[in-house]
């Protein structure tokens, strides 16, 4: 597969559709965006690829996000 094939073969979802796969609100999105935990293109709105959303739900397991300047390990329960 060729560098632009890959590129074309990309999904890419709104913040909104972003929000719901996540279960979170559109502000927790834009917050993840801003705070650099989550990385987004600009295409006439913000849009984040399938890829980066699979990179942040794998790098974001066994964390707290309450906080996204300070976040932490889970704590077990």
């Amino acid at each position: 597969m060729t560098e632009i094939q890959g590129v074309i073969d990309l999904e890419l979802f709104t913040i909104k559709e972003v929000a719901t796969k996540l279960r979170v609100n559109k502000n927790t999105v834009y917050n993840l965006i801003k705070s650099g935990h989550m990385t987004a293109l600009k295409l006439g709105a913000l849009k984040v690829t399938d890829k980066e959303l699979a990179r942040f739900i794998e790098s974001a397991s066994g964390k707290d996000y309450s906080d996204l300047e300070n976040v932490t390990e889970l704590k077990a329960v």
